[in-house]
């Protein structure tokens, strides 16, 4: 898969199908569509293509801080490389983009960077200034400019929509197995791994502590899970702490993970945690014993867990 930071750089030297969307946590919904991306691009002898932006749109229209993604933009990258899709164009979403009209965004965009012959797109797609343009003037377009449109149906685009909101849902409330179902592969987190108070090494129990730069990642529900991650070319299976450790009066939210038989130095390193599942709430233990206690139960409870998954 191509990967393009600007529709500007974009080789359209072969005309293209194109889809246009977010596809945020590239789940089982999203996959379809693809799937039909890619298998018309093949037929047609064309390039399949999707364009998203970047950031989000409510970001920069309604400063909406509030935002909270399934992927940062770099994990979606990593999870479309595996669909069979030809290239991904990121184009910058800015103030001044949001501003073209439809017909300056269909001809400066779809027709003059992307070279696009066919567009596969859901039967609710808004777009041009204020999103005032739809499906029915994309069509439009098309006959004036040699392109053909392609409804994605109503219950095609609701199961997406359903997906994404059932996927949020879950990890909100924990349930890392309904969210991974819907995701069609583990949910992750990826960041850099920074030191902490180093409070797990005194509990025998040493943590990488991980901290992820972008603020619109969704966390999940504060709690203990198991987790798993490939470190060195090996896979390690460990349980992660979201919380703000109360036990010892913690004051920030942290992400805290104990990799079960390892040995090695994370810091400075970036790398990405698979969820697995949900073992318990994060709790108040009365002493640091009673929390030491609670963790080899959360150990031998996540041991059992990984060998059953064999």
């Amino acid at each position: 898969m191509k990967r393009y930071t600007d529709a500007k750089t974009y080789d359209n030297h072969t005309p293209s199908v194109v889809t246009i969307g977010t596809f945020d946590g590239v789940h089982i919904g999203h996959k379809k569509i693809i799937e039909r991306l890619v298998e018309a691009a093949k037929r047609n002898n064309l390039e399949s293509v999707i364009l998203t932006f970047f950031p989000h749109p409510r970001m920069v229209l309604q400063k909406d801080t509030n935002i909270k993604l399934i992927n940062t933009i770099e994990e979606r990258i990593q999870i479309l490389e595996k669909t069979g899709l030809d290239s991904l164009v990121i184009h910058p979403f800015t103030k001044e983009f949001s501003r073209l009209s439809a017909k300056e965004y269909v001809e400066e965009m779809l027709i003059e960077k992307l070279n696009v012959r066919h567009v596969i797109i859901g039967y609710d797609h808004r777009f041009g200034r204020n999103r005032n343009s739809n499906i029915t003037d994309l069509a439009s377009f098309g006959i004036q400019n040699d392109f053909t449109v392609e409804e994605i149906s109503k219950q095609d685009i609701d199961d997406v929509a359903v997906s994404s909101t059932k996927i949020r849902e879950a990890l909100l409330d924990g349930d890392i197995i309904r969210a991974n179902k819907y995701l069609g592969y583990n949910f992750m987190l990826t960041g850099k791994i920074i030191k902490g108070k180093e409070l797990g090494r005194k509990l025998e129990y040493p943590t990488a502590n991980l901290y992820i730069e972008e603020d619109y990642k969704l966390i999940p529900k504060k709690g203990v899970y198991i987790v798993k991650s490939q470190i060195n070319n090996k896979t390690y299976f460990g349980m992660m702490n979201i919380g703000n450790n109360p036990t010892v009066n913690g004051k920030h939210q942290t992400i805290e993970t104990h990799f079960f038989d390892a040995s090695f130095n994370l810091y400075e390193k970036k790398i990405q945690i698979e969820m697995l599942k949900r073992i318990r709430d994060e709790k108040k233990f009365d002493s640091i014993e009673a929390l030491k206690a609670a963790m080899q139960d959360d150990e031998d409870f996540s041991r059992d867990f990984i060998n059953s998954m064999v």
